[in-house]
């Protein structure tokens, strides 16, 4: 396991984050660790660990005897070869520790990934395509006896133990913070016997954020906005969400700051167009694959987005590419990226990776 004392260039960027997402990150021995809601514990025979919806399961190590007070569906042998999965992140993470091949099902058809192993797992016949979160294929994923289940979605949990199939929640009811978010891939990492390339993926992240810190300071301090209008409702991310954290690390102002709860939380349409009479950079859920080349196509998705005044000619609105949410694995681009977005002049000549830059007006169309 990691050691106990924090990378030195860690440390202002930690102090940062102390104070929106307290005791995300604990030790109290060397082999415990404790990322907010999720918790990893190595006893003396297996390794106990908490999900996001705060179950305890073992993990022991393949063919060892089981661990006393756990029912079956509950102990997991490691490394787990075998994985079904519903989340981007969690295969992104899989892939930073160099496992994405385990992954045998997924909840998005072939046709919409952009994650070489899982397009190749396809390809090869390796990976299924298990069907939608909310109808779910159960027959299909007991036929493809996957070591483990890894879902944001508890309610499977009963269905999962009636064909004894172990399940780790990888999600919590509130967005997760940058400290926990940046540290996840230690929690999985036992799963697969992979400490040393969790650390690996970690320091990276780490130096990450300590050069975005250090390379964005004595600039001025831009407004953002992250988030969208539907058509019953709106959603942004809340002020605890990594990405309003990492706004704030960039020496910039996160204009939903005072916002708590989930990832993707609802709020009134007022206070996101109070806000967006403010803000100076806005970063829309959508992306191409709905339509949006531009802030024009944007207004109109929605007329009432043209009140924003990063949507005039002299804001800027950026919208993600569609494989920017497949691509947790390059999480220290993905964090440089946004904090050049908000600071252009920090980084110059960064060529956008993940983001699109929306023009005023739908581009020309192409001559053939």
């Amino acid at each position: 396991m990691p050691a106990k004392v924090l990378p030195a260039f860690f440390i202002g960027a930690v102090l940062f984050l102390a104070a929106s997402c307290e005791e995300a990150i604990q030790r109290t021995q060397e082999d415990f660790l404790n990322l907010g809601d999720f918790a990893v514990n190595v006893k003396k025979d297996y390794t106990e660990v908490r999900d996001g919806a705060g179950r305890i399961l073992a993990l022991t190590p393949r063919g060892q005897a089981h661990p006393p007070g756990f029912k079956p569906t509950m102990v997991i042998e490691t490394p787990v070869r075998r994985v079904v999965t519903y989340g981007f992140f969690d295969v992104g993470m899989m892939k930073a520790l160099g496992v994405a091949e385990a992954v045998v099902g997924v909840t998005t058809p072939e046709t919409g990934w952009f994650v070489d192993e899982i397009k190749q797992g396809f390809a090869a016949g390796r990976v299924a395509y298990v069907g939608e979160p909310d109808s779910i294929d159960f027959e299909r994923i007991k036929a493809l006896k996957p070591d483990m289940v890894m879902t944001w979605d508890p309610s499977v949990i009963p269905m999962m133990e009636e064909l004894n199939i172990p399940v780790v929640v990888t999600s919590t009811p509130l967005a997760t913070c940058m400290a926990t978010h940046i540290r996840f891939v230690q929690f999985l990492a036992p799963f697969f016997g992979k400490e040393p390339e969790a650390q690996a993926f970690y320091d990276r992240l780490a130096k990450s954020l300590e050069d975005i810190r250090e390379k964005t300071k004595g600039y001025p301090k831009p407004k953002a906005m992250w988030g969208d209008i539907y058509e019953k409702r709106v959603l942004v991310e809340p002020g605890n969400a990594w990405v309003a954290e990492l706004v704030g690390l960039a020496q910039s102002n996160y204009l939903f700051d005072d916002v708590y709860g989930t990832s993707c939380i609802e709020i009134s349409l007022e206070r996101f167009l109070y806000s967006g009479n403010d803000a100076d950079i806005y970063f829309t859920y959508r992306s191409v694959k709905d339509g949006i080349v531009s802030k024009a196509a944007l207004v109109r998705m929605n007329p009432l987005l043209a009140s924003l005044k990063p949507l005039g000619p002299e804001g800027r609105a950026y919208s993600p590419l569609p494989h920017y949410i497949q691509s947790a694995d390059r999480l220290d681009d993905i964090l440089t990226e946004i904090a050049a977005i908000l600071h252009p002049e920090a980084y110059p000549g960064h060529e956008l990776q993940f983001f699109v830059n929306l023009p005023d007006k739908d581009p020309a169309p192409k001559v053939i």
